[in-house]
């Protein structure tokens, strides 16, 4: 409806100066707005006297990406998240909030003048609880099902980037599903992953939440269980719009990096994944290239819309995850052996197999993980095992 801006120090009472602040009553009045949102975050006596000059709703950044999260949040999980991050951020300035509300009721207040601060701040605790043991169950059968992901020897790949770059399209041309895509923000709030499979491999891949600029502590604390996806993987996809000027692609990479980083996953291996090449001519994918080539990792041009590389994609995907090692091990012919040979023709590549009188010799090839646990049961049945190569 309108926009108003200011550079100054911070006003005490209302974050922008006196005269500014008529300025925006007056705003408000003429185009009949019925919020206001502040870019920078508000302290609650700022929030409430803004709220009284304008007689209308104030927030501020972290608020309004709050609302934004509220509205695209389709699962249980996410849903908890949310009502988690808002009241922890309630909690923070209840007492205040309560107090200046025995004063009058301004928009966005709620009427809590009815309140005591203690018990206002003890419910919103109780809420607090209960939110949290939900979501730990939650996390707990998460983790209970990245355990069995490693226990069959499936390498993880994480989609990660900045809101509305392309993940979700790009998910659904790699697996072929039908994740929601949307041009607003935050259209993926909840990680879904899927078993993808190309040149003899299958891999588990994760669309993950959207990144975005000054994203608050307290979402990425909420988000976390979410989030840790992202660090678990074996191998983050960094999905880029191309498509936009390149001081904002230079900007948006920047803040998808410091974002890995925060969440202790920066040294994970990654592949840039330069979505939207199907809307440049050559020359910009080019003069884009040359800006970004000291700042992104193995670059991929792709359009996950059009499908445009995304076997150049699979091709870097294998180089980069071919870590297979080759191993061999001779076993005692026995009841359980049979069954134990079976499982490992379909965990590993067997390369040569001989059953010599007494005992089975065989030759594979197979992940580290799936190697480890041949080694370990091939121990269990008083067989030998030699130490996996590097199949390179």
């Amino acid at each position: 409806m309108g926009t108003l801006e200011q550079t100054r120090p911070p006003d005490a009472r209302y974050q922008i100066g006196a005269g500014k602040v008529e300025e925006l009553a007056n705003l408000v009045k003429d185009t009949d707005a019925n919020k206001v949102i502040f870019d920078n975050s508000l302290r609650m006596i700022q929030n409430y006297n803004l709220a009284k000059a304008t007689k209308v709703e104030v927030i501020d950044r972290f608020q309004l990406i709050l609302e934004i999260f509220a509205r695209r949040a389709t699962t249980t999980e996410a849903q908890l998240q949310i009502q988690l991050a808002t009241l922890q951020n309630e909690l923070k300035h209840a007492r205040e909030k309560v107090r200046l509300c025995r004063g009058s009721e301004q928009p966005g207040f709620m009427g809590l003048g009815v309140y005591e601060a203690d018990i206002y701040r003890d419910a919103i605790k109780l809420q607090v609880q209960t939110i949290l043991k939900k979501l730990t169950t939650i996390r707990t059968k998460r983790i209970l099902q990245r355990e069995r992901r490693t226990e069959l020897g499936f390498l993880s790949i994480s989609l990660a980037g900045y809101t509305s770059a392309g993940k979700s399209t790009l998910f659904n041309a790699l697996t072929e599903a039908d994740n929601l895509v949307d041009r607003s923000l935050f259209t993926t709030l909840s990680t879904t992953t899927r078993i993808i499979e190309f040149s003899n491999r299958k891999f588990l891949l994760t669309d993950t939440v959207g990144f975005i600029d000054r994203l608050p502590i307290a979402l990425i604390e909420a988000f976390h269980s979410t989030l840790e996806e992202t660090i678990y993987s074996d191998l983050i996809i960094l999905v880029i719009d191309l498509n936009e000027p390149l001081e904002v692609i230079e900007k948006k990479t920047n803040i998808c990096q410091d974002t890995i980083n925060r969440l202790d996953a920066g040294n994970i291996p990654q592949i840039t994944a330069l979505n939207k090449m199907d809307k440049l001519n050559p020359e910009e994918i080019q003069q884009k290239l040359d800006a970004l080539k000291n700042k992104i990792q193995n670059p991929i041009l792709l359009s996950a819309k059009k499908h445009t590389n995304l076997d150049v994609l699979k091709t870097q995907i294998v180089k980069m995850l071919e870590n297979y090692v080759q191993g061999s091990f001779s076993v005692p012919l026995t009841g359980e052996v049979m069954p134990f040979i079976s499982w490992v023709h379909e965990k590993a590549e067997v390369k040569k197999e001989e059953f010599l009188g007494d005992h089975a010799e065989v030759k594979f090839e197979a992940n580290p993980q799936i190697a480890e646990q041949i080694r370990r049961k091939v121990e269990k049945f008083n067989g030998t095992y030699t130490q996996p190569i590097n199949g390179q």
